[in-house]
């Protein structure tokens, strides 16, 4: 199967190299360029790539926002975020806008042709920075100017996503920088009972490892979310 990628990014010499690595590839087929955020908005509902390489800083309409526009038109179009910046303003409105992953520009071409084949099917890729970072904010209550953090989620969401009381309780934990040995002290369980807890959650959730929880969590307001 070929992974079709679009290519977004306003410095013309950066790009063109990511183009010639992607192409380089047998099962990746670059179907696009853009040069700003709005041309990538307009490339990806006209050819419905599977998979959208996405600059933060970009003319027109920035990274977050094309990133929340491609994903509003439900066109089964999946963003990952390659940007020279790691920084919490960019962070949080990258992964609050639905990317699917984020790679800095110093990632090496291997590790940006596993993100792309990763996003593909479907998983999630955080840089190790980013995650480390995204984590410290969690912990610490972040930037006051961070974007709001989605409201935690009723009894009737939980139940539909299938997960029950405690394991909120460890996604929340783990979420908010605990390794499996905090959190079961924490909750006064076994570290075997958090890692069945675990591989529990990330079944239910399709998602394949601690860094796709951890954005998960984020996104769906249960990092910073008091247990109850």
């Amino acid at each position: 199967m070929t992974i079709r990628v679009l290519v977004a990014d306003d410095q013309a010499v950066v790009r063109d190299g990511v183009v010639l690595l992607l192409s380089s590839a047998d099962d990746i087929e670059v179907v696009g360029e853009a040069g700003d955020g709005r041309r990538a908005v307009q490339l990806a509902m006209e050819l419905r790539p599977d998979v959208a390489l996405v600059d933060l800083r970009m003319p027109e309409l920035d990274g977050a926002r094309a990133t929340a526009e491609i994903l509003a038109a439900n066109l089964g179009v999946r963003v990952l975020v390659l940007t020279t910046y790691a920084d919490d303003d960019a962070v949080l409105p990258a992964l609050h806008a639905g990317a699917a992953g984020y790679l800095t520009k110093d990632a090496t071409g291997e590790a940006l042709l596993a993100a792309i084949r990763d996003v593909a099917a479907g998983r999630t890729v955080l840089d190790p920075a980013v995650q480390q970072r995204l984590v410290e904010l969690l912990v610490s209550g972040g930037p006051s100017t961070r974007p709001s953090a989605p409201a935690p989620p009723t009894e009737v969401q939980l139940r539909a996503e299938g997960l029950t009381r405690r394991e909120v309780d460890v996604v929340h934990l783990v979420a908010n920088g605990l390794n499996n040995r905090q959190v079961a002290k924490e909750l006064v369980v076994s570290e075997a009972t958090v890692k069945t807890h675990l591989n529990h959650v990330l079944a239910k959730l399709a998602l394949d490892d601690r860094a796709a929880l951890v954005a998960w969590a984020w996104r769906h307001g249960l990092a910073d979310r008091p247990r109850s």
